[in-house]
């Protein structure tokens, strides 16, 4: 089996939910390992004093809203008056906010099923299912006490509804799908490990979800490797699984995809230059041939940097770039551009705003904006405060919440 990039035992454990954010009491405020961080202490203070701002009694944020600005409501994680990161939705007129889950640990991966609204995610090591109001609280996995020393062995992390909401993808000993109706769960592809003695299991293949396409017949994945991550394309109805083939170097690999509308291929972008390589790519999800739309040159010194590519109705292709002779390891100034599905022709700058803080967006259905999380120091690598940006400039900025993260869509 070839691996399309290794990036470090670091990355797969921070790419991994359940991992970074799924053990008790942890919150994934953690960073990367090829990004500058700071103390533990200060990245902690930082963090807590941000992450509390948001409480289910401060929902009224300074910037005055329309009504109705989300074309659907949105999801995110907080910390809540206790301290532990719990699911919050912001209602469609971008002002409302209401706490979901109460959980007595931190929430870590979650996800929210477009039907209903009901909320799939870990915390304690359990798998937990809610209404969409938050009632109706149940288990559906118990991982029980994580392992010390090899927490992949029975860490529950990333619960991935399907688009008809009915069936939950997990992780759990592998890729598990719930079937929401029956409640029964299978393990269809089982994580390969090797048992070394002494208290050591070497992960030779460890298996996750990461998103559905917008039909459900195809789920993208994220293969974990002692040395690395890629992904592959998994197959519900037929139980196959399609490899990654081409794209020595790039990062494809948790959560930094997004699919096409029809399903037939994602886009996945970097924007660090370190133990991989920056750039954007193209996936064909029916055989997994990664196809390089732009990369970077250490030869030329010519970098060329991207995240977050969205293919839109307007068949344009919207991402935050930015092409520079300084080699950036973290926190590159891109900008928001669209251009041609290639990446390339007609490749045009929308806004002049720098997002050099950004951890996480959101886009809009049709491309119209997009939500960004901005960090309030280079210090955090997760989350930040809630920004809608209109593409057309002459549109503005609002500001949603002061901080969030872990953004998704809801019905």
């Amino acid at each position: 089996m070839k691996k399309l990039h290794r990036v470090g035992l670091a990355l797969v454990i921070l790419g991994m939910s359940a991992w970074a954010c799924g053990m008790p009491g942890e919150q994934n405020q953690v960073s990367p390992s090829n990004e500058p961080s700071a103390s533990g202490d200060q990245v902690a203070t930082v963090v807590a004093s941000t992450m509390q701002a948001l409480t289910p009694d401060s929902s009224d944020v300074s910037t005055p809203q329309p009504a109705g600005i989300l074309p659907h409501s949105l999801y995110f994680t907080n910390n809540d008056s206790a301290g532990f990161a719990q699911v919050f939705r912001l209602e469609a007129d971008g002002k409302t906010v209401t706490q979901i889950t109460r959980e007595p640990a931190a929430v870590g991966s979650y996800d929210v099923s477009r039907v209903d609204g009901s909320v799939a995610y870990v915390s304690n090591n359990q798998l937990l299912l809610v209404n969409a109001d938050g009632s109706g609280r149940r288990v559906l996995v118990d991982g029980g006490a994580l392992d010390a020393l090899n927490p992949f062995v029975n860490a529950v992390s990333k619960p991935v509804f399907s688009p008809n909401g009915e069936t939950i993808a997990y992780g759990y000993k592998g890729l598990n799908l719930y079937a929401v109706a029956s409640g029964v769960g299978n393990l269809v592809l089982e994580n390969q490990t090797n048992d070394q003695g002494g208290g050591f299991i070497f992960p030779e293949e460890l298996y996750w979800p990461e998103k559905y396409s917008a039909d459900g017949s195809r789920l993208l994945i994220t293969l974990g490797y002692y040395e690395g991550a890629s992904a592959a394309i998994y197959y519900p109805a037929a139980d196959s699984l399609v490899r990654l083939t081409g794209g020595e170097g790039a990062l494809i690999c948790c959560d930094a995809t997004q699919w096409t509308a029809d399903g037939s291929a994602f886009y996945s972008g970097s924007a660090a230059m370190g133990m991989f390589n920056s750039g954007m790519w193209k996936v064909d999800a029916s055989n997994g041939q990664v196809t390089t739309l732009i990369s970077s040159n250490y030869e030329t010194s010519v970098f060329q940097y991207a995240r977050d590519p969205y293919l839109a109705p307007d068949g344009n292709l919207y991402f935050f770039f930015l092409e520079s002779n300084t080699e950036f390891n973290a926190r590159a100034p891109l900008q928001l551009v669209r251009s041609a599905p290639d990446g390339v022709t007609g490749r045009t700058v929308l806004l002049p705003e720098t997002f050099q803080l950004m951890n996480e967006a959101l886009w809009a259905p049709d491309a119209s904006f997009v939500i960004a999380a901005i960090a309030p120091s280079d210090q955090i690598y997760f989350g930040g405060a809630l920004e809608l940006f209109y593409t057309h400039a002459e549109a503005g900025m609002i500001t949603l919440a002061p901080f969030g993260q872990q953004l998704k869509w809801g019905p």
